[in-house]
């Protein structure tokens, strides 16, 4: 029997279109899988967009959870260039400075050596071994650095300034009649200038003493100045101590002999860091908030869903914030939001945002900025409303949290899904295979048939012609 390799080609029957139609409702058995799979891969962006949001909430209730903001304080200055900058030990209040001198390095430089060309010749050092480097300082001990036999001034000024205690920078100087071994004190003030030095383990002086001339040795000074009417003296431009937990710098002072610079220096509470760590707070979560509603929104009109609405995580997620935000601090001033002046909005419920009484707050950050210490951060990294707040952040995100989990479980939804879909999809491929053979024999049959009633037809023809019918 010759098979028929087109469907309807035999039977005449529209075999090829009602397989079509037949595999088009088979297919549709896939639908509601790649919805569900939709759905669930919308959730896991969804979960994302949560988990960023949480992110920067806890950053920033991380900088409201350190004591340090609550004691910031901010300098200013007034009048010639002294900077000033402060710690966490400084104290608010108003001080005048004058300085009428700043902290100087000592130098020195030995008088011309003649007899060599150039710096790399070697020298006649009768012997030395080494040069010895006196300082001004009474308690500063001289310092001894050792060279080779017939070393050269190059090397020299190498051997010196690879000693790091040699308390001295070595340089070269062509004065135009010979070379000068020039020095110049590595610190500031009168105890560490260099004051004199001498070649030691050999004969004599050696090859050049220090220069007699004036302007050859050039002797440290301290810094000299006033605090509020106190003398002052400082071995360094960098005066720590001066005022409490204050550093003043006077390196880009310039006085005149005789001169005076003057400055005031004002040391206040930054009332402006903590007031911007707290508005970003209550910012962060009015964002978090903005990002679940619109994740739990429904819109009535168009019958279109937030991708997490009635979503148990997220249900999770809000509660144990609004717990958290809603007990507030223990033991302190103050021990709720309110009192700081950040409020639910009017007329919303739990679930809406925070909002500032900008007036109740300022007063606050001004008056009583250790009360809100006790209240965000507390006495330790967990204990105020801003360590609760971390450390439950930190447990929903963590890798066995319920944010994690919700991800997890989503994921494995996805992975499922794909597995079905192949079954289902194998299983509609040989239903249709099977509908194919089916069909293929019926086209047969079908076309049997016609020809068997074909041929009838002709025979009874013939016949009712013999019989003269």
């Amino acid at each position: 029997m010759a098979t028929i390799t087109s469907l309807g080609v035999g039977s005449g029957l529209d075999l090829t279109g009602l397989l079509d139609e037949l595999q088009k409702a088979e297919r549709g058995k896939l639908e509601p899988i790649t919805q569900q799979k939709a759905d669930q891969q919308a959730k896991i962006s969804a979960y994302g967009q949560l988990q960023t949001s949480l992110n920067a909430f806890n950053d920033a209730v991380a900088k409201i959870n350190d004591p340090k903001l609550y004691q910031s304080l901010s300098s200013s200055v007034r009048g010639d260039d002294i900077k000033a900058a402060t710690s966490a030990s400084a104290l608010p209040g108003s001080y005048r400075v004058e300085v009428s001198q700043v902290a100087t390095y000592g130098s020195l430089a030995s008088e011309s050596i003649t007899g060599i060309d150039k710096p790399s010749d070697a020298l006649e050092l009768n012997g030395a071994t080494a040069i010895r480097l006196n300082f001004a300082g009474s308690e500063s001990d001289p310092v001894d650095i050792e060279f080779d036999a017939n070393s050269s001034l190059n090397d020299i000024r190498d051997a010196i300034n690879a000693n790091k205690d040699a308390g001295v920078n070595a340089t070269i100087i062509n004065d135009g009649e010979g070379y000068r071994l020039a020095l110049s004190s590595k610190a500031t003030g009168a105890d560490a200038s260099i004051d004199s030095f001498e070649f030691v383990g050999g004969e004599g002086q050696g090859p050049f003493a220090e220069a007699e001339e004036a302007g050859a040795k050039q002797q440290g000074q301290d810094a000299s100045l006033t605090v509020n009417g106190i003398s002052i003296t400082s071995a360094s431009n960098q005066v720590e101590g001066a005022i409490q937990g204050v550093t003043l710098n006077l390196n880009e002072l310039s006085i005149a002999e005789g001169e005076k610079a003057t400055s005031t220096v004002n040391i206040e509470r930054d009332t402006l860091k903590q007031r911007e760590a707290i508005n970003d707070f209550v910012d962060a979560y009015n964002d978090l908030k903005d990002t679940t509603n619109g994740l739990t929104s429904f819109n009535a009109e168009s019958g279109t869903a937030g991708e997490l609405l009635g979503d148990r995580t997220l249900r999770t997620i809000e509660s144990r914030l609004r717990s958290v935000l809603t007990g507030g601090g223990e033991g302190g001033e103050l021990s709720t939001l309110s009192q700081l002046g950040i409020t639910l909005e009017a007329g919303t419920t739990l679930s809406g945002k925070l909002e500032v009484d900008d007036e109740k707050l300022d007063n606050l950050i001004a008056n009583d900025p250790q009360a809100l210490s006790a209240f965000f951060a507390g006495d330790n990294k967990d204990g105020g409303l801003a360590g609760k707040l971390n450390s439950s952040i930190e447990q929903m995100t963590s890798s066995n949290g319920v944010l994690t989990g919700a991800v997890t479980g989503a994921e494995s939804n996805v992975k499922s899904l794909d597995e079905r879909y192949a079954r289902m999809e194998k299983s509609i491929d040989a239903t249709i295979a099977r509908y194919r053979a089916q069909f293929s024999q019926l086209d047969v049959m079908v076309a049997e048939m016609n020809s068997m009633s074909s041929y009838l037809t002709q025979q009874f023809d013939a016949l009712d012609a013999q019989l003269g019918r």
